[in-house]
């Protein structure tokens, strides 16, 4: 998620309540946000969203979380949640179970992973970083 690293940068960086509204039409809204509450690893979490509505509801299509981790200097998001209103779905790949212990789902952590890669591509080459600036 390089493209949503480098608007988080623009926007003074990493820090909890952050939030980022991108009107850039004809897209979706994006909307990025720097949660409170850290992820199912401990790590800082990022939302990102595209928004749209439907009888004037609002709905994620899709919306993301990421635990941002920082290994030596280097920012990595590791996806661990998706979710679309418009088809009805919500997939969890990593959470905490009511007793506390991690569950884990790598076939969806790789599947996300490769969804990530490819919607940071498009938002890339749609503009979004530069209407950002």
């Amino acid at each position: 998620m390089n493209t949503v690293w480098r608007i988080i940068q623009e926007r003074g960086g990493l820090r909890p309540g952050l939030s980022v509204s991108i009107e850039n039409e004809p897209w979706m809204r994006l909307a990025i946000e720097v949660l409170a509450e850290p992820g199912p690893d401990g790590h800082g979490v990022v939302s990102v969203a595209h928004y749209g509505k439907q009888n004037s509801d609002l709905m994620r299509d899709p919306e993301m979380l990421f635990e941002v981790v920082d290994t030596s200097g280097s920012v990595k998001f590791r996806p661990f949640y998706f979710r679309n209103d418009y088809v009805g779905v919500e997939q969890w790949s990593r959470h905490l179970d009511e007793s506390g212990t991690r569950i884990c789902n790598p076939r969806l952590t790789r599947e996300l992973e490769g969804f990530a890669v490819v919607w940071d591509r498009n938002l890339k080459e749609q503009g979004f970083l530069r209407v950002c600036k």
